[in-house]
């Protein structure tokens, strides 16, 4: 018997026991589906981690206080207030910094007439708008001389205007918005970026930092330093800038640990990608498992078959079938089986992984190479967990196969 007559006995045999078919197959559908709807969300999480990354600001360098410590107890990362607007004085611009800007931060209630709303709140001064890539709509941004003087000015986000006003688009610049109960002017409406970073600049309203620190706040501390290299070849000359500069400013003895961190914008990059690449390729494994139960299930149904066809596989022999027409009969159908499981998996881990995209707002990206991989394995399982079984027929003696009841 040639290769496609085997093939055609095998379509045969298993359209005789469509549910059956079905069920073995069950497990690869699973198996595959959720590999490549595992790795394609793994992948587009890596992505847009990078994205909120990149969008956060270019080649930004982070610098945030220490652990505090109370009496032998280490606080959690950041705890210590260990940052003020003089440490921001000691860095200096220069040939590998471009611009500096201290962060702090709080919410509150935002009133303008009858609409209110409540927003994040961003303390800051004017090289803001250069490190964090900010345009700005309509108006202006703050100034050196609003920090200076204190000036009681807002930036909106767009946002936030249409929380207030209905529209994003509404003439707000110059009315007088409550923070707290606090008056404020409005001077710039931001442009709309969507989220590309942590946090959104659509949600935010941003002033002088002096202004926040003495009237919603209270404190001189700040929550952060953010200081943009010019270039990325530099950022490690800046790290090193900025790490002397603030250990001379806070008498730090050589030897002893800093009362503050500066994180590399590449450096976080780099540790978020390898997170996520790991999330994806334990996900991947862990969906893979289903595919060797698929596989076991192959195996034992095929074993069933093989006990309830006895007496066919008997018939063919005693007419002239030899051993190999049935292991190639039996081991077809178990590849059939895993290829047929196998592409209708890869169509519903696509839909799996699209619907999950969708509800969660995030951009899957499934790869050819764990389509194939997914698709490579469960034919393989088809063949090695269908060699036992087709083995198994092709060994029966006739005699013992006509005789089995």
């Amino acid at each position: 018997m040639n290769f496609l007559e085997s093939i055609r006995v095998s379509l045969r045999a298993l359209r005789a026991n469509k549910l059956r078919s079905a069920l073995t197959m069950l497990g690869i559908i699973i198996g595959v589906a959720a590999v490549i709807a595992m790795v394609g969300i793994g992948n587009g999480a890596t992505a847009s981690i990078t994205s909120q990354i990149q969008g956060m600001g270019s080649n930004l360098l982070t610098i945030s206080p220490g652990q505090s410590n109370n009496r032998g107890v280490n606080g959690g990362a950041g705890s210590s207030a260990s940052l003020t607007m003089t440490d921001v004085s000691k860095i200096k611009i220069g040939s590998a910094i471009k611009a500096v800007a201290p962060l702090t931060s709080t919410s509150g209630q935002v009133v303008l007439g009858s609409g209110n709303t409540s927003a994040s709140i961003n303390g800051t001064t004017a090289d803001y708008q250069i490190i964090k890539n900010v345009t700005i709509t309509r108006g202006r941004f703050i100034t050196q001389e609003d920090v200076n003087s204190s000036a009681r000015v807002a930036v909106l986000g767009p946002n936030v205007v249409e929380n207030l006003m209905g529209d994003p688009n509404a003439d707000i610049i110059g009315k007088n918005i409550k923070i707290n109960n606090v008056p404020f002017q409005v001077i710039g409406v931001t442009t709309a970026t969507g989220s590309t970073g942590f946090e959104s600049n659509d949600d935010m309203i941003t002033a002088p930092i002096s202004t926040i620190q003495a009237r919603l706040i209270g404190k001189k501390t700040v929550r952060s330093i953010l200081v943009s290299a010019t270039s990325e070849d530099l950022m490690q000359t800046a790290q090193n800038e900025i790490t002397a500069a603030l250990r001379k400013a806070h008498k730090i003895q050589d030897g002893k640990e800093n009362d503050f961190r500066v994180q590399n914008q590449a450096d976080m990059l780099e540790t978020m990608q390898s997170v996520t690449q790991t999330m994806t390729m334990l996900l991947g494994g862990i969906a893979g498992i289903s595919l060797l139960v698929g596989g076991i299930g192959i195996m034992n149904i095929m074993l069933v078959s093989v006990t309830e066809r006895t007496r066919e596989i008997g018939i063919r022999k005693a007419i002239g079938a030899k051993g190999r027409d049935i292991l190639l009969q039996f081991l077809i159908e178990a590849v059939v089986l895993s290829v047929l499981g196998g592409g209708i998996g890869i169509a519903l881990g696509y839909g799996g992984a699209s619907l999950v995209g969708k509800a969660f707002a995030l951009d899957t990206s499934i790869s050819l190479t764990s389509v194939i991989m997914a698709f490579g394995f469960s034919a393989a399982i088809g063949i090695i967990f269908g060699v036992f079984p087709a083995r198994k027929a092709a060994a029966m003696d006739p005699i013992d196969a006509l005789r089995f009841e």
